[in-house]
């Protein structure tokens, strides 16, 4: 808004002259010109003037200390914001950029770079070697059309605040771009109209790899790109043979597509022994706090060898495998509400959202009626699952470094969630209510750091008796402190807790991911025999040294860890961690090779010490992992869904 522009224009005029890139970089011709751009109404910035003057003199009346004046304090807000008061730079909803609200956008100049030797940072870095013009060379460079797709403005169309830092997130947070600028061309900036340049550098997209499982009979072969010829297209191959099944190969394959407004299409399909599956997908997300409507529909068919459980197993007992088999579809659509903003000059972040849902699945076949849980069951046939939400969502987004990358730049997530989640289940046996609750919530400092926290609990209650079942109570804690520097160095710590707990689950429903799944767990840890979790408490220590040190491209980091995971393997109902359930550990330390330039871009190589349920006999590992980090939620609101117990 204008009076931002006005109240931090010097502020903002000091930032321009230390911006971390100088747009001195050749522009091509090719670019967007608005045509027929028509300028704003001739009383618009007149209003926008206005509205300056009306809240200055509000806030003169807000420091009297009269009854009016007291009125307007307790009902107005005035303060700028706290990381404005602080200054910090890694705050990524500047308003460096508010004086340009609302003119009309006059042309658009889009400069992708290739992903080696170009760096937003340094305008004259070239690519120098011969890695890094060969590497180009095999890169096909993102496509102007696609960056498009992203931006939140358009030549001809006003400038609405935020959407050029916006636009910045939203173009780092593709498979296919590595870090963007969005800039407002300050020498044609007009009193009505702006220019905007838009730079971004490419990651390398294609990946390949070769895995021997045994020796040369039998091996994993993958292919994939991230950003197929340019077009933001994603394709990945995963082909397997020389396996000792009567299917002795196994494929899987997917393929996603980005169309304008921020609509992706996706197929994918599996096929191995006694398990295949495929479906499709079109998907609109609430992208951006700016977004009003999002939704989904998606159609599958699954065949799937799934592993039961033994009340009593026997020493050297094979896994009880078996078939199930279903189709499913299901459409959501979701609105943002926009709420009144007290503050005169800012949007205010949150936002009320209500969904609504449909999910149709037809069992035809389900190993769960072969245990206790009799023939007939609710998951046994078919299922019609409505189901409506309400919530309330904050949306803040920080700049910083060294969280997951190594020195690139990342938007942290910090807000708010509150959702309450009902609906009911329809099925041959009976009706089930179904409700849920999660609250979830994220503070960031680049004193403190980052602070997340989470819970969520959903249960099925019958209708005809009113009795519960599979219920799931699940909840997260993840922190990073601050980041130290001291030289070169720099190192951050990270402590990450998450609960798992099953209520009146059925007998068949197990953790399938057992305590050795990314991306929590214990890490490297290999138990003797199966581990099938019905109710698991996860505890993550990790220390990072980022080093300036590179080799062939990939940066090295000095790491340590230490993992916990208490899990309760008893079938049935009941307290979901008991006195007598199993503790697992292990501690480590190794060295994190990332290169950011590439998809692929983290390797790990561990040594583990493992004092309880580990293969070897002094209980080392040594292993690599391309293990990635803990991901950051963005209280974003989505389909509404029963959580899955399996999948957590």
């Amino acid at each position: 808004m204008l009076l931002a522009g006005l109240l931090l224009g010097g502020r903002a005029r000091a930032q321009a002259q230390t911006t971390e890139f100088s747009p001195r970089l050749a522009v091509p011709p090719d670019s967007l010109h608005a045509k027929n751009a028509a300028p704003l109404p001739a009383d618009s910035l007149g209003r926008r003037f206005d509205e300056a003057r009306v809240r200055l003199s509000l806030e003169r009346y807000t420091r009297r200390g009269t009854i009016v004046g007291r009125g307007l304090a307790a009902f107005f807000r005035f303060t700028r914001p706290q990381q404005e008061e602080h200054g910090l730079d890694a705050v990524l909803l500047n308003r460096q950029f508010d004086k340009h609200n609302f003119k009309v956008v006059r042309r658009v100049t889009i400069t992708p770079f290739d992903a080696f030797g170009y760096s937003l940072n340094d305008s004259l870095r070239q690519p120098r070697t011969f890695l890094e013009r060969s590497g180009n060379a095999l890169h096909i460079r993102t496509a102007r059309s696609r960056i498009r797709q992203v931006l939140l403005f358009r030549p001809g169309q006003p400038l609405l605040p935020q959407a050029l830092a916006e636009s910045e997130r939203l173009l780092r947070q593709t498979d296919e771009i590595l870090d963007a600028r969005v800039l407002v061309n300050e020498g044609t900036a007009t009193r009505d109209s702006v220019d905007i340049l838009v730079y971004t550098t490419d990651v390398f997209s294609i990946t390949a790899g070769y895995e021997l499982r045994g020796g040369p009979g039998s091996a994993i072969a993958t292919l994939g790109d991230q950003n197929f010829l340019g077009l933001g297209h994603q394709l990945d191959n995963r082909y397997q043979y020389g396996r000792d099944l009567p299917q002795t190969w196994g494929y899987e394959a997917t393929y996603r597509v980005p169309f304008r407004n921020f609509v992706y299409a996706q197929g994918h399909y599996f096929n191995e022994f006694e398990s295949h599956s495929g479906g499709v997908a079109v998907q609109r997300d609430f992208y951006s706090p700016s977004a009003r409507w999002a939704g989904a529909f998606t159609a599958d068919i699954f065949n799937l060898r799934v592993v039961l459980p033994r009340d009593v197993p026997l020493p050297g007992q094979p896994p009880d495998f078996r078939i199930r088999s279903f189709t499913s579809q299901s459409l959501w659509v979701g609105r943002a509400l926009r709420l009144r903003s007290y503050d005169l000059g800012y949007e205010n972040p949150g936002r009320l959202i209500i969904a609504a849902s449909v999910a149709h699945e037809n069992h035809t076949t389900n190993p769960t009626a072969t245990l206790e849980t009799p023939a007939g069951s609710p998951d046994d046939r078919t299922r019609t699952l409505v189901l409506g939400s309400v919530g309330y969502s904050v949306r803040r987004y920080y700049k910083d470094k060294y969280l997951f990358g190594f020195g690139r730049t990342e938007d942290v997530p910090a807000g708010t969630l509150l959702s309450l989640t009902t609906g009911v289940e329809m099925n041959p046996v009976g009706p089930r209510r179904y409700f849920d609750v999660r609250i979830a919530g994220a503070g960031y400092s680049e004193r403190q750091g980052y602070l997340y926290g989470s819970l969520n609990f959903g249960t099925f209650q019958r209708v005809n008796d009113g009795g519960w079942e599979q219920g799931l109570l699940s909840g997260q804690f993840l922190y990073f402190t601050r980041r130290y520097r001291v030289g070169n160095y720099q190192s951050r710590h990270l402590l990450s807790t998450r609960v798992t707990a099953g209520f009146n689950r059925y007998p068949a429903e197990v953790l399938l991911s057992g305590i050795n799944s990314n991306p929590d767990g214990v890490r490297g840890f290999r138990p003797v025999g199966q581990i099938l979790a019905t109710s698991r408490f996860l505890a993550n220590y990790e220390g990072t040294v980022y080093t300036p040190l590179s080799l062939l491209g990939f940066r090295v980091a000095v790491l340590a860890f230490a993992d916990l995971a208490v899990v309760n393997e008893r079938i049935g109902g009941g307290s979901p961690f008991g006195s007598s359930a199993p503790v697992y550990s292990g501690i480590g330390i190794g060295f994190r090779f990332r290169n950011e330039l590439t998809v692929l871009r983290t390797f790990q190589l561990l040594l583990g010490y493992y004092p309880r349920g580990q293969l070897s006999a002094n209980g080392l590992r040594l292993f690599e992992s391309n293990r990635d980090s803990y991901q950051f939620s963005d209280f974003s609101f989505g389909q509404p869904s029963v959580v899955q117990y399996g999948s957590q």
